[in-house]
């Protein structure tokens, strides 16, 4: 073998440049952020979950606060299991690049090993280069032999520098992996941290469950006391919605009417007018064009919606019905929304105020959106009054606080499609 045919195969064999990728998977970073957000939301809601009194109102209210201190740190913990889980297979990941690039390495070692033991055995002189280079058939020839030589020392250098540079490579990798390690072990503890902390909070909500029933007879007076007070502000609410709802029929009819008005005006004029074809008649609308437009934008912000109170706040009461201790179901209409004293109740979305009311001493707002209705309950005052025009996140008023319940300060929240219930959980960023 001549050695310009082995220069050609150790070029051909010369390998591409080895592109890494990056090991930060951008998942667990985003996951990282996602654990941080609940861990905030976590220790803001220590303060609001405490109690000061032992009759059944605030032991229920405490049981309410409870439920949703387990809820939080239940989800957590799953998000600290899907942040383990990411780990874990960047780590597998890590692991197989590394083992690559080890193959990789040893791959180049030989070759460039090979490469040395040639030169060394057959190490040209200058003398000899030179007529290599000279001896070409022509300034062609010439050209390319000359560039051989050149590309072939070049060679030489790239390698050993390919080779320092994989190396790096790994070790970095190592430490990345190491690093990663580190991260799942403390995500380890704190996992088992948090079960523990979740045991404790089961068994401070059986206990308080136990208080409770034992106190059935002032339990039973508390839930009555709070299905009339419910009853009575929904029935407002409904009532409320109704008027709304022909008002806005009221509007669209007047709309119609005029519009009809105005078609009827541009067909005579164009009968007037020979040789003119009759126009079709436009599409009839139910709603204004107003709250056509708000509808449209309203719904195509579900579960976007900001949460419809200031500050740190714990969801103490789902919609629907469910059971929060044996024999006690209950059956919201919204969602309670727990903050901290001085908290403001503010717009979900742009709108107008339909209706401000007061009802068993606290006032409460109602705000239109098109079609959909967004309710503000349990509000000290407020700070708006019917037919204002509102932003989103505008404060409406200022929730009321409980001096009688520890400073409890809890917003009510409804929404509703014309007389539809609508779950808010499902329409708002909580």
């Amino acid at each position: 073998m001549t050695r310009l045919t082995l220069l050609l195969i150790l070029l051909l064999l010369l390998p591409a440049a080895d592109l890494l990728a990056q090991t930060d998977n951008p998942a667990i970073g985003q996951l990282r952020q996602r654990r941080a957000g609940l861990q905030q939301r976590i220790t803001q809601s220590e303060a609001l979950l405490k109690t000061t009194t032992d009759d059944a109102r605030s032991q229920l209210d405490a049981l309410a606060a409870l439920n949703s201190q387990v809820e939080e740190r239940k989800r957590y913990i799953q998000a600290l299991g899907r942040e383990l889980d990411t780990l874990d297979n960047e780590l597998r990941r890590l692991e197989q690049r590394i083992g690559r690039l080890k193959n990789e390495l040893k791959q180049k070692q030989e070759r460039y090993a090979a490469s040395v033991r040639y030169l060394q055995q057959h190490r040209p002189s200058i003398q000899e280069k030179l007529l290599f280079i000279f001896s070409a058939d022509g300034p062609g020839q010439m050209y390319r032999r000359l560039r051989y030589v050149r590309e072939y020392a070049d060679y030489q250098r790239r390698q050993g520098e390919d080779i320092a540079r994989q190396r790096k490579q790994i070790d970095q990798r190592h430490a990345q992996m190491l690093k990663l390690r580190g991260t799942k072990g403390a995500l380890l503890k704190d996992r088992e941290q948090e079960m523990r902390t979740l045991q404790a909070k089961e068994q401070e909500k059986t206990e308080l469950v136990g208080k409770l029933q034992r106190k059935q007879r002032e339990l039973q007076r508390e839930l009555a006391r709070q299905r009339r007070e419910a009853q009575q502000l929904n029935e407002r609410i409904d009532r409320l919605i109704a008027e709304e709802i022909e008002k806005a029929r009221q509007r669209a009819l007047a709309e119609e009417k005029k519009r009809k008005a105005e078609a009827e005006r541009r067909r005579k004029q164009q009968a007037d007018k020979p040789g003119t074809p009759a126009q079709k008649p436009e599409k009839q609308y139910v709603t204004d064009r107003s709250d056509q437009r708000l509808t449209g934008s309203f719904a195509s912000n579900r579960g976007r919606l900001p949460v419809p109170i200031s500050g740190p706040y714990v969801l103490t009461g789902h919609y629907g019905r469910y059971s929060v201790m044996r024999n006690v179901v209950l059956d919201n209409k919204g969602i309670d929304l727990q903050g901290q004293p001085g908290a403001q109740a503010r717009a979900v979305f742009d709108g107008r105020v339909a209706a401000v009311f007061q009802l068993n001493g606290l006032t409460n707002v109602l705000v239109r959106h098109g079609e959909y209705i967004s309710v503000y309950c349990n509000l000290a005052q407020a700070v708006v009054k019917a037919g204002d025009e509102v932003k989103a996140r505008q404060p409406l008023g200022d929730v009321f606080s409980d001096g009688a319940n520890g400073g409890r300060t809890v917003l009510h929240f409804q929404l509703r499609r014309e007389k539809q219930k609508l779950n808010p959980e499902q329409w708002l960023a909580l």
